[in-house]
């Protein structure tokens, strides 16, 4: 009872109370979306109950229609995470993904932190050419995660300390700070350089915006997997039999199987199709649904197993209501409230201090939104244009907003496309997670907006 008093509350209060400048069907909104964000904390029930249980009462409360309370359903990105988890699943079933956990031990596991490094080197090493940490964290470095994780016999549960927690906060954590790092790194980094152009009257080339980012990126990516070492400390220390385990076992295993080859063939393609999505213009997500399709024709996967991935269906109706009360928020103007009434403070102050607070506002608001595109969708030329007339340099306006566009995904297992599917995993306790994602936003703040200032004052973006 005590958990749902603490999620009723403040959503009944939302609810039923006037607020000054809400209608009523924003008041409404708000009130549910608060209760269900609340009890994705407290948990009283499962998530998936939680997020069946909102939807059912905004249609009921007519507060949306029924068309728009089931709109989530038909998000790109939902269904993008949802065939993450069917990567997953082939990588683990055919066995390719415990070859390649192998492979990564044998070449990395001189210590626990230097094989979370190399995690994050790959994920950076991708990002330029796979404009989705979705598409690049779900579905490429996280099934390698669960494979290595398993191969140290971690699993979810009473051994997920021995070394899978550390692996998927690592390589979570380093997914996202790769994606602020490039033009081409995120979907929604081009529409912002677009933002920037229309609003700030500057150029954010690709170029502008790697040379922007390389420093306080790097020192993200070098300290980040150092400070989750020390919060959540793998067990394992000595990987030196673990590395012994892997040679015999690739030896074993000896060349890849009919199944591995053809789900190395397929997961290249899709790889090809992400990369060169600009230039054909076939969305991620369809070009992940045409791998899952081949996957199922070549019978790498069965439906029946397409069936069984119950973290796959658990994700897909949670994540959808999250990514569709989020859009409604903005569609009825919540957001755009909320915003008016934080810059409203914010007259005549020095425009360090200004930019400084705008960049911490973006960056905490995130925790309303299950994704990156539509928080930069609904906000970004809004606190632009408040950095611009409060006298902030254009530059220094736009770069900030735009890195934290993808920053702000630390916090919460469901702010980007791929932090579901890490959760998912089920090594880290939902608590935890918020606890050492709000640590990690905190270091990325101090980086970016210290030493970061610091790199683009020497640039001359701020002067």
């Amino acid at each position: 009872m005590k958990r749902w008093a603490v999620v009723l509350l403040p959503g009944l209060l939302l609810y039923f109370l006037p607020l000054a400048g809400f209608t009523a069907q924003q008041r409404h909104l708000l009130g549910i979306f608060v209760a269900t964000i609340v009890a994705l904390v407290a948990q009283p029930v499962r998530m998936g109950v939680s997020v069946v249980v909102a939807v059912t009462l905004l249609a009921l409360t007519q507060t949306l229609s029924p068309a728009k309370a089931l709109s989530g359903f038909s998000n790109v990105t939902v269904w993008l995470v949802f065939t993450a988890f069917l990567f997953s699943r082939a990588f683990t079933q055919t066995g390719f993904g415990t070859r390649l956990g192998y492979l990564f031990i044998l070449r990395f596991a001189r210590s626990p932190l230097s094989l979370g490094y190399s995690l994050a080197a790959a994920d950076l090493t991708l990002a330029p050419f796979i404009p989705s940490d979705t598409a690049r964290g779900g579905g490429v470095i996280y099934p390698i995660v669960r494979s290595v994780a398993t191969d140290f016999g971690s699993e979810p549960g009473p051994t997920a300390r021995r070394m899978g927690a550390f692996l998927t906060l690592v390589a979570f954590h380093s997914t996202y700070t790769a994606s602020g790092m490039f033009l081409t790194g995120m979907a929604a980094n081009p529409l912002i350089a677009e933002f920037a152009r229309k609003i700030g009257h500057v150029d954010l080339t690709w170029g502008a915006w790697f040379t922007g980012a390389i420093v306080p990126g790097m020192i993200s990516l070098i300290v980040v997997p150092w400070l989750i070492w020390r919060l959540a400390r793998p067990e394992i220390r000595d990987t030196e039999p673990a590395r012994q385990l892997a040679r015999k076992e690739l030896a074993r295993m000896g060349p890849l199987q009919r199944n591995e080859m053809w789900l190395v063939g397929i997961m290249l393609c899709v790889m090809a199709g992400w990369v060169t999505s600009p230039w054909h213009g076939i969305s991620n997500t369809f070009v992940a649904l045409a791998g899952l399709s081949a996957i199922l024709l070549s019978k790498v996967l069965t439906w029946e197993d397409l069936l069984d991935e119950r973290k796959a269906w658990d994700a897909l109706i949670w994540f959808a209501v999250l990514v569709m009360m989020a859009d409604q928020l903005n569609e009825v103007g919540v957001i755009k409230i909320l915003s008016a009434k934080l810059f409203g403070l914010m007259g005549g102050w020095p425009w360090p201090l200004l930019l400084l607070v705008l960049v911490i506002s973006y960056c905490y608001v995130h925790y309303a939104f299950a994704s990156m595109t539509a928080q930069v969708t609904a906000l970004y030329p809004g606190f632009l244009g408040a950095a611009l007339a409060g006298g902030v340099p254009p530059m220094a306006a736009a770069l900030p907003l735009a890195y934290f566009s993808s920053l702000n995904a630390a916090m919460t297992h469901y702010g980007t496309g791929s932090a579901p599917v890490y959760f998912g995993a089920g090594y880290v306790r939902q608590g935890e997670w918020w606890r050492i994602g709000f640590l990690i936003s905190v270091v990325n703040l101090a980086i970016w907006m210290g030493i970061g200032m610091w790199w683009w004052k020497l640039l001359g973006i701020t002067r």
